[in-house]
């Protein structure tokens, strides 16, 4: 299992890269290891301001489907487009081009309250 440190985590399994005033927000390892093979993304916040833990979309695999929350609050610039032809891209390579959106930070003292790897790993592991 993959745990980038130069990401933050939340507990409901999403990360976090920023850079500068933006960052890219997508699920972890971990998450869609649990959720299995993954065959859409339901992404439709484009635009959209939205703060921390809200939803910002839904995933779904062969067995489940489950929300996105928002790990820090920001307006969503992005979707990834590659994932509507490429959903399996999240269970391929999670912190790459599986990424979700991209978003403009509202309040980076925010990701204060994340995770490091360590925690998160020591979260799921627990």
């Amino acid at each position: 299992m993959n745990f980038p440190e130069n990401l933050k985590y939340t507990k409901d399994h999403e990360w976090v890269r920023v850079e500068g005033d933006e960052a890219y927000v997508g699920i972890t390892d971990f998450a869609q290891s649990e959720l299995g093979d993954i065959v859409y993304i339901d992404i439709d916040t484009e635009g959209e301001t939205l703060d921390q833990d809200e939803v910002f979309g839904n995933v779904e695999a062969v067995k489940t489907v489950s929300d996105l929350f928002m790990p820090v609050s920001g307006t969503i610039l992005e979707f990834n487009t590659k994932l509507d032809d490429e959903s399996e891209l999240v269970n391929t390579d999670p912190y790459g081009d599986g990424w979700m959106v991209k978003i403009k930070l509202a309040d980076a003292s925010q990701l204060d309250g994340l995770m490091s790897a360590a925690e998160y790993k020591d979260s799921v592991s627990a």
